[in-house]
């Protein structure tokens, strides 16, 4: 019976690799930190949290791809998880919408 690609073993990052990522999300922290912390500064929120929520995302896809191993599983399963990620986005803009724009547009 021949091996799938299921079956072989994926080579995992070494301990370099995951304190390199655990830098890169210290410092996209670091980041956000200042960003928060501009507001109080003047700057413009309309800049601000559209750029905190673009962090927020690249830390969340670091943690999952690398901390979690979905980067090294099965691509089904990182297919099923990301639709069901953007699923949830959906849902999340279908109300944030219906906040932003009330009853006018018939929600």
């Amino acid at each position: 019976m021949a091996d799938t690609e299921y079956d072989k073993e994926h080579a995992h990052p070494g301990v370099g690799q995951y304190v390199e990522i655990g830098v890169i999300l210290a410092v996209m922290t670091l980041l956000e930190v200042i960003l928060f912390e501009s507001f109080d500064r003047g700057l413009l929120k309309s800049v601000g949290i559209p750029a905190l929520i673009i962090l927020t995302i690249l830390k969340f896809m670091l943690v999952v791809l690398w901390f979690m191993h979905l980067r090294f599983d099965h691509k089904l399963f990182r297919r099923v998880f990301f639709v069901g990620v953007g699923l949830a986005f959906l849902v999340f803009g279908i109300v944030a919408v219906n906040f932003y724009v009330g009853p006018r547009i018939g929600f």
